[in-house]
């Protein structure tokens, strides 16, 4: 405030007022500024900032402060408040609904009683909190004179305010120590207990701040015991946390150097009693003060890496005996499990040594085992693994896997101390992942590798044995033939040299071809006479032996061991050599992939599998890359197996079967279609490759929940589908290709064993073949007599069609049980629809009377009745059709034209199988349709006509 000269003589007063100027320039902070400058205040300073004034007493008092404090030195549990202040709540509610008033007691209301106009509760924090201040500093002022030893008296017997804040701590030290174990976490009440333990701690706190030497702090002479005096270090520490004020860097490193002293003194009591081995004496006392100090981490590391197990000869065993007791690029695992058997002893027996040492053994025993680990376990692995990595593969892969399962086995059988063992699974992998983690990447992708690389050497030795035993065929069969040809060509060489040549330089002993081979009309190469009479056949064709084949052993496979005709001699004539070539290789159809090599890759896939299914115990990313590996072998397995194996065989299979012709084929007596028939023991082959691929799914690898099989995605799944997918189109392939076999040798049997005489019994029986028969002789009917009406009148299905039947009938058995149902319904039909039109086609060939419409009727019944069996309704309606077609061939044409002329043109007896021009044109193969055709051709006119 400031004022103008003073009034002068007979001014007024008013008029010195009005002159007056009132100026305030008092300075305002934001109260967030405010609030966090307190933060950095001593606890003394703080109580001066709280007593300036109302406001600022507020902002000291705020609970905010103080419970940042305690939760520095974790003297605040959240949880524990929250629920001390919903239980405060929950009584102060039910107090309000049974209608209590006051605060100690109070007055219920009666019934029937007006209610009060003010409600007061039980308890409030806020006048509760205002009432114990007052209370505390009041007695504050009565006791700040009385000091002690430098100390203010304080007094700590429990965890209600208010109490005394000082008092000699001789008379009650454990209150001191345990003040902060003590301290209790409620809200609006954190100011209190953080004064609690201010005033148990802080006179320590800063004496030692001020101490010159390790001599000077009060806390040495206060407590006696080391045990006591690790326990106050240990909680100046944490109080240290809650010193935030200027200087508290100083102050903090005054402590750590005066806890070092003394955690230096003790640490050395307990080495002198690790060196007399006083287990149960100073290293037990000595121990349990450094558990209080900072939890004894000093001592176990000096307990550890003093520990005379890592200098033990009987632990410290020689990885190399693994090798060097094996044979070549082997190794036995039987060493290395002495060595972990007595590892397992040695660590067992440090176990409960470690239990009567330390009061807290678990953490040791697992920092002891880890050491074990780090110093003994892996000076064991890494030499081994390295050396049988250089030496052989398959050894690593196996010395790892094996070494790796004795390894966890060796955790998991551990005996840790009483409290520790709950840990032991977690510990187990963990350490064990420690051990395997620097080798884990190379051995998964040798382990690939070294499986991937085994099956394709072992699929491509098969392909070389089949093309070796191929090209084994074509020499033996083709070597006649082409060493004629050579013959021949040298022949007409020396021939022309010697036209040529001069006549002085003719040797005397001139002579014709055949004579001896010095002649130079001679021939190379000694001849010998041939079967067939040729001279330039060489004396001895030679018959190299045979690889061991890789097909199935089996009575109708081929002798591989010898020759490949074993007592049959080559043909002489090229078209029988290429016909005997073609049946050797149709026969070893069956042959062109081998169930044996499927269960060598499957055996194998399945030990590189286990060996690495065994890492998918670690869990996290390791366990992952083992899982994905695993799949990863499972895929290459079907790849190999599939693409290099199975599918080229299907192939091969395919092309033999394309170019099988039944008119080069010598003998159709064996019941069936050669090689359709070794083709359907192909598909049975593959169909037992699928059945094991998937017990092998199953067992390995959905069984172990290693793939999901309910998961579209997954890399297994995807590639057993479209291992699955490729079989069935290959065998779908290879039945389309049976089918056109099937059919050829259908039409071969109808054209050359089909005799006129069986649909025409009148006809003159001819010694030749029919127009589409062979070079073979056709079949004759019972006893090589012509089937006539007069032999016995046999009304049964001719042989022809039993035959037939009998051989499309023995094929579609031979696929039940191997082949999907719906494939097989595919193929039935299929094979149904070509039989139907062969049987068609081959009806259009014959001459049908009357009399052998019998037969005919009875051949289509013999049909009708086993498509009957396939129980296909779509398929029985053409063979029901063509039993309808067979009876036009029963009419009489001479007395009943009219009859036959209505058949013909009724399309819906046949179910629309058969139009009316293709009836007209089989009924053209009656015998006698010359004599009928214009009266059956004039009764269909007028059908037309009565139509129209």
């Amino acid at each position: 405030m400031s004022t103008t000269a003073p009034p002068r003589a007979g001014n007024s007063i008013l008029k010195t007022l009005q002159a007056t100027e009132m100026i305030d320039s008092k300075p305002v902070l934001p109260a967030e500024i405010i609030v966090a400058i307190l933060d950095y205040l001593p606890v003394s300073d703080l109580m001066r900032f709280a007593r300036t004034s109302r406001r600022m007493r507020e902002m000291v008092y705020d609970d905010t402060h103080w419970v940042a404090r305690l939760r520095s030195m974790g003297c605040w549990d959240e949880t524990e408040a929250r629920r001390r202040f919903e239980d405060a709540m929950k009584r102060r509610r039910e107090l309000a609904n049974r209608g209590s008033v006051g605060a100690s007691g109070g007055v219920v209301a009666a019934v029937g009683q007006k209610p009060p106009t003010m409600s007061t509760t039980l308890f409030d924090a806020s006048v509760e909190e205002e009432r114990r201040r007052q209370v505390f500093l009041q007695r504050q002022q009565q006791h700040m004179a009385e000091v002690r030893d430098g100390f203010e008296t304080l007094t700590v017997t429990g965890p209600q305010p208010p109490r005394p804040p000082f008092q000699d701590p001789s008379k009650d030290p454990e209150a001191l120590l345990n003040v902060i174990k003590s301290a209790q976490s409620v809200r609006g009440h954190a100011r209190h207990e953080y004064g609690r333990i201010y005033g148990a701690l802080a006179p320590f706190y800063f004496d030692l701040a001020s101490a010159k030497t390790h001599t000077d702090p009060i806390v040495f002479q206060v407590f006696r015991d080391p045990e006591r005096q690790a326990q106050m270090l240990a909680n100046l520490r944490l109080f240290a946390e809650s010193d935030w004020a200027q200087g508290w860097r100083q102050r903090e490193e005054k402590l750590a150097s005066m806890t070092a002293i003394f955690e230096s003194a003790v640490l050395r009591e307990f080495e002198q009693g690790y060196e007399f081995w006083d287990v149960d004496g100073r290293m037990k006392k000595y121990a349990g003060v450094l558990n209080v100090l900072n939890g004894g981490s000093a001592s176990i590391d000096l307990f550890i890496h003093k520990h005379p197990i890592f200098a033990d000869r009987e632990v410290l065993a020689n990885a190399m005996d693994c090798v060097n007791q094996a044979p070549a690029d082997h190794v036995t695992l039987e060493p290395s499990r002495r060595f972990f058997d007595v590892l397992l002893r040695k660590v067992n027996e440090q176990a409960a040594i470690i239990e009567r040492i330390f009061p807290d053994p678990g953490p040791v025993f697992w920092a002891f085992v880890d050491k074990v680990r780090e110093d003994v376990i892996m000076e064991y692995a890494t030499p081994l693994f390295d050396e049988t990595h250089e030496r052989s593969i398959p050894s690593y892969l196996k010395s790892v896997s094996g070494l790796f399962e004795q390894t966890l086995n060796f955790f998991r059988t551990l005996t840790p101390p009483k409290g520790a063992a709950g840990e032991q699974e977690a510990k187990a992998k963990e350490f064990a992942l420690k051990v395997f983690e620097p080798h884990l990447d190379l051995y998964l992708q040798d382990e690939q590798d070294n499986f991937t690389k085994n099956a394709e050497q072992e699929v491509g030795e098969w392909e070389k044995k089949l093309s070796d035993q191929d090209a084994t065929f074509e020499s033996f069969y083709l070597s006649s033939f082409n060493n004629r040809q050579a013959d021949k060509k040298d022949f007409l060489t020396s021939f022309k040299k010697v036209v040529m040549m001069p006549v002085s330089v003719l040797p005397t002993s001139l002579s014709l071809p055949g004579l001896p081979i010095g002649s130079p009309f001679g021939s190379s190469k000694p001849a010998a006479p041939s079967a067939n009479g040729n001279t330039l056949q060489p004396a001895a064709s030679p018959q190299p032996s045979r690889p061991h084949s890789p097909s199935l052993p089996s009575s109708a496979s081929l002798d591989r061991t010898g020759s490949p005709m074993p007592g049959k001699a080559a043909p002489s004539d090229e078209l029988a050599a290429k016909a005997a070539l073609m049946t050797s290789r149709l026969e070893g159809i069956k042959s062109l992939f081998s169930i044996e090599v499927a269960l060598s890759l499957v055996h194998s896939a399945k030990a590189s599998l286990g060996r690495v299914a065994v890492f998918i115990q670690l869990g996290g990313q390791a366990g992952g890359e083992a899982r994905e590996q695993c799949e990863s072998i499972f895929v290459a397995l079907l790849r190999i197996l599939g693409g290099r194996h199975i599918k080229p065989g299907f192939d091969r299979a395919v092309a033999h079967l394309s170019q099988y012709n039944p008119r080069e084929v010598s003998q159709h007596d064996k019941g069936g279609v050669a090689p359709l028939v070794t083709f359907i023991e192909l598909v049975n082959v593959g169909d037992l490759i699928s059945q094991m691929i998937d017990v092998f799914y199953e067992q390995q690898l959905a069984g172990p929940k290693i793939a999901d099989r309910n998961d579209f995605l997954d890399p297994s799944v995807l590639a057993k589908k479209k291992f699955e997918q490729m079989l069935d189109e290959s065998v779908a392939a290879g039945l389309n290709k049976g089918i056109d076999v099937l059919m050829d040798e259908v039409e071969y049997i109808c054209a050359t064993t089909q005799l006129p005489t069986d649909y025409n019994p009148a006809a003159v029986a001819l010694e030749s073949e029919s127009a589409f028969a062979s070079t073979e002789k056709p079949a004759a009917g019972a006893g090589g007599l012509p089937h006539t009406m007069s032999a016995g009148l046999d009304i049964g299905p001719t042989p022809t069609a039993q035959r037939i039947r009998d051989l499309v009938a023995s094929h579609t058995d031979m696929l039940v049980g191997s082949t999907d149902k719906s494939m097989l319904d595919v193929f039935n039909g299929e094979v149904g629809l070509r039989l139907f039109a062969a049987v068609c086609k081959h009806l259009k060939r014959q001459r049908i009377s009357t009399e052998g419409a019998i037969k005919l009727i009875a051949d289509m019944n013999l049909y009708f009745e086993w498509i009957r069996t396939l129980k296909n309704q779509d398929l029985l309606a053409y063979f029901k059709a063509l039993r309808e077609l067979s009876q036009i061939y029963l009419i009489d044409g001479k007395h009943h034209a009219k009859e036959m002329a209505t058949i013909i043109a009724d399309g819906d007896r046949f179910g629309g199988i058969f139009r009316a021009e293709e009836v007209y044109e089989y009924a053209e193969r009656r015998a006698d349709w010359y004599q009928v055709r214009r009266d059956v051709e004039r009764a269909m006119y007028g059908l037309e006509c009565a139509v129209i």
